[in-house]
């Protein structure tokens, strides 16, 4: 009886574990399988997830302000003038480290200033630097790798060893002082990179380790951010420089070029050949001994042998014009068997006023 019993619950159990086969085969039988998200999960994660009704509430503005992207235009020329800024720094960060310093350009982006504020990887330390002639400011991060490399090598660590990293604690005033002697070779760096532009000199501030104490801008105004990479042999890490388009604002003009010494709306070589090639342009000039308001009738009765009276004494001044512009005045007189005229003064300026 016991066996009989035995099969029967053997029989029950295979079905019911047959019947559980396809509820169970997502998580316990396909463990490798990748979940697949709904619309709804993936506004969730992004952030979207207040619905229908949410965004109804939402006015136009109110979208447009909110908006997490940045729109903005590009400026041509500030890229090469990161390409300038990486070249100088390779060379003075060679001569301030006494090591073989390669810098490299990650990447160059927009955002906004608060998004960025919030992403910065702590800890780090924050110099607030500003521009004279812009009257503006700008940020330098330096990230928690770079700070212990250089300690490290401007302390005489060995090479082949990876810098020692202590968390936990606030920075020393030895490691404050040495990446605020990196800090300012860098600014130095950026006022030549931006010499050939326009003359800029970029005065370092502060040094923080809070983001909320280096706020140089409002959390939704535009900047640029470009991260370059600190590669010290086997030691290393990144510096970030983040210049707000209200910084960057006075020389807008300058930056939109596409090379160096472009001017908008005109070509200096063009400008030059048409300037040339003006002055071998042939034009007629003609002198006016007087002007005279006449009726119509006595034009039309005009006949030869007519004589006209005209006001102006033997003598006087005369003017001479091209077209309707009065250029000169000038004399009167007789060259060989030719009249001629001898300019006294020009009238250009006059008219023009």
């Amino acid at each position: 009886m016991s066996t009989e019993e035995d099969d029967l619950a053997a029989a029950w159990g295979e079905a019911l574990d047959a019947e559980a086969v396809p509820e169970a085969t997502p998580a316990a039988l396909a463990p490798d399988a990748t979940r697949v998200l709904n619309q709804q999960e993936i506004d969730s994660l992004l952030g979207f997830g207040g619905g229908a009704q949410q965004e109804e509430e939402q006015s136009g503005i109110q979208r447009i302000v909110s908006a997490g992207l940045v729109s903005y235009e590009r400026l041509p020329m500030l890229e090469i003038i990161f390409d300038r800024l990486v070249r100088i720094m390779s060379t003075s960060l060679r001569n301030f480290t006494s090591d073989n310093v390669e810098v490299s350009i990650d990447s160059i982006v927009s955002l906004r200033f608060g998004d960025y504020l919030n992403s910065v990887p702590l800890p780090a330390m924050l110099a607030v630097f500003k521009v004279e002639e812009w009257d503006n400011y700008g940020l330098i991060v330096v990230d928690s790798a770079l700070i212990y490399s250089v300690v490290d090598v401007l302390l005489g660590g060995r090479r082949g060893t990876a810098a020692m990293r202590i968390e936990g604690r606030p920075y020393t005033t030895i490691e404050r002082t040495l990446v605020e002697r990196l800090i300012t070779v860098v600014l130095a760096d950026l006022s030549d990179a931006f010499s050939p532009l326009s003359p800029a000199h970029f005065r370092f501030e502060r040094l923080e380790v809070n983001p909320r104490f280096a706020a140089v801008s409002r959390l939704s105004n535009a900047c640029i951010l470009s991260r370059l990479r600190v590669d010290m042999e086997d030691r290393g890490g990144k510096i970030e420089l983040l210049l707000p388009y209200a910084t960057l604002e006075p020389i807008r003009e300058l930056l939109l070029q596409q090379f160096m010494g472009e001017k908008f709306g005109r070509d200096s070589i063009w400008e030059t050949h048409l300037a040339e090639e003006l002055r071998h342009t042939e034009m007629s000039m003609d002198v006016v001994l007087d002007e005279q308001t006449m009726p119509l009738a006595a034009v039309m009765s005009l006949q030869r042998g007519d004589r006209i009276t005209l006001n102006t004494a033997p003598g006087a001044p005369v003017q001479l014009r091209c077209g309707d512009v009065t250029m000169f005045e000038a004399e009167l007189g007789r060259r060989e068997n030719r009249m001629a005229v001898r300019i006294l003064r020009e009238l250009r300026q006059k008219a023009e006023a």
